[in-house]
C-alpha cells in the first residue's frame, strides 16, 4: 500500500487550497478500503444496493490511483532531471486542471474501448477430421457479478445469437468471486436464451466463489443449461470437447487420463494458458485458454506478455492451435487501455 501513500502525499501536496485536500485524499482512503473490502466475503452480507456501490467505487477508483502513481511518478522523475519544476506540482491549479482533464480522458476511452466487443475470426484446417465446416464461438473470462451484473449479460447473449453457431465454448471465469448477484439478478434465465449448446470448464475465480459457498457454483451451471466440463469430456459429432479443471486444484487430472484419439478433432478447454506444451505432448488440435485478460491495462499488458508464452492470441507448436482470448467481460474497474473485449469465431474445415 505503499503506492497510496505516496499518491495521497502527491494529492495532498498539488491543491493550493485546503478543502480540497481534504476531499482528494479522503476519497482516496475510500476508494482503496472499499476495494479491498470488495476482496472479501463479508461483501455479500451487505444490502445488495450497497454491495454494487461498494465493489464498482471501490475497484474503479484502485484503478484511477494507479493511474495517478504513475503520473506522479513521471512528474518527479522530470523533477529530478530538472525539465519540470517543483512549483508546477504545489498548490498549482493549473496542473489539478490538466491532470483531472488527462485522467478524465483516459478512463472515458478505457470504459468506452471495454464496451466495444470485438470479433476475432480464426479458420483451422482439420486435416479430414470434420466432414462438414462448423462453426465455434468461444468466449472466457465473462466475471459475472456486482459490475458485469444482467444487462451486460443480456445484450452478450444477443450478440452471440445474431453471430449464431454450432456450440459455444466457454474458457472458466464466467463467475466473478459470488454467485450471489448471478441468483440475485437470475443471470441463469438470460444465459439459457442462448440458441445454441454450451460447453464450459472452470476457472480460478469460480474456485473463488465455491470456496466460500460451497455447491452454488455447479447448481448455478446446471439451472444455466451449461454443460461443465471438469476434468471430464464429451464427443459432439467428431469434435471431442475436454475441460479441465482449473490448474488451483493441484490433483486435477493430467492429459494423459482422457486417451485422446487421432480420429477426432480434440478441443481442450483450459482456464489459465500455463504448461501449453501438454497439450502438444497429449496430441490435442485446439486449445482454448483466457485468464489473462491480456493484462486488462497498460503496462500490464507488457507483464503478461512476458509471463505467458501466449498472453493473447493464437499459436502453433506441432500439431496443437493455441487460443488465448483477452476475455468477453473483466474483472474489477471497467475499463481496457491496452487490450480489447472479443468474442472468438473459430471455423473448422474438412
Amino acid at each position: 500500500m505503499l503506492f497510496a501513500v505516496y499518491v495521497g502525499w502527491h494529492l495532498w501536496m498539488l491543491p493550493p487550497v485546503l478543502w480540497l485536500r481534504w476531499a482528494l485524499v479522503g476519497m482516496e482512503v475510500v476508494c482503496m478500503a472499499m476495494a479491498v473490502f470488495s476482496l472479501t466475503r463479508y461483501l455479500d452480507r451487505f444490502p445488495y444496493w450497497m454491495a454494487v456501490a461498494v465493489y464498482n467505487i471501490g475497484n474503479r477508483g484502485m484503478i484511477i490511483v494507479c493511474y495517478l502513481f504513475l503520473a506522479f511518478l513521471l512528474a518527479d522523475l522530470l523533477r529530478l532531471m530538472h525539465v519540470l519544476l517543483t512549483s508546477w506540482v504545489r498548490d498549482n491549479w493549473w496542473i489539478c486542471g490538466v491532470l483531472a482533464a488527462t485522467m478524465a480522458g483516459i478512463f472515458i476511452y478505457a470504459r468506452c474501448n471495454y464496451e466495444n466487443k470485438r470479433r476475432v475470426e480464426l479458420t483451422i484446417d482439420t486435416h479430414g477430421k470434420v466432414d462438414k465446416p462448423v462453426k465455434l464461438l468461444a468466449v472466457s473470462d465473462l466475471h459475472l457479478g456486482y459490475h458485469n451484473r444482467r444487462a451486460d449479460l443480456d445484450r452478450w447473449v444477443a450478440m452471440l445469437n445474431r453471430e449464431g453457431g454450432d456450440m459455444l465454448l466457454m474458457a472458466g471465469d464466467l463467475i466473478d468471486r459470488s454467485t450471489r448477484p448471478l441468483w440475485k439478478e437470475d443471470m441463469s434465465e438470460s444465459i439459457r436464451q442462448l440458441q445454441m449448446p454450451v460447453y464450459a470448464c472452470l476457472g480460478n475465480h469460480e474456485h473463488y466463489a465455491d470456496y466460500y459457498t460451497p455447491g452454488e457454483v455447479e447448481r448455478f451451471y446446471r439451472e444455466a443449461g451449461i454443460m461443465l466440463l471438469c476434468d471430464s469430456a464429451v464427443t459432439v459429432g467428431n469434435l471431442a470437447v475436454i475441460g479441465r479443471d482449473d490448474r488451483m486444484n493441484r490433483r486435477r487430472r493430467s492429459l494423459d487420463y482422457f486417451s485422446i484419439s487421432d480420429t477426432q478433432y480434440s478441443i481442450l478447454l483450459d482456464h489459465q494458458p500455463t504448461h501449453l506444451e501438454e497439450a502438444e505432448q497429449a496430441g490435442v488440435d485446439l486449445q482454448i485458454s483466457g485468464h489473462t485478460h491480456r493484462g486488462q491495462m497498460w503496462p500490464l499488458t507488457w507483464v503478461t506478455d512476458k509471463i505467458y508464452e501466449c498472453s493473447w492470441g493464437t499459436l502453433s507448436k506441432g500439431k496443437t492451435t493455441y487460443c488465448v482470448t483477452s476475455g468477453l467481460g473483466i474483472w474489477g474497474g471497467k475499463y481496457r487501455l491496452g487490450s480489447q473485449s472479443e468474442y472468438v469465431v473459430i471455423n473448422l474445415i474438412p
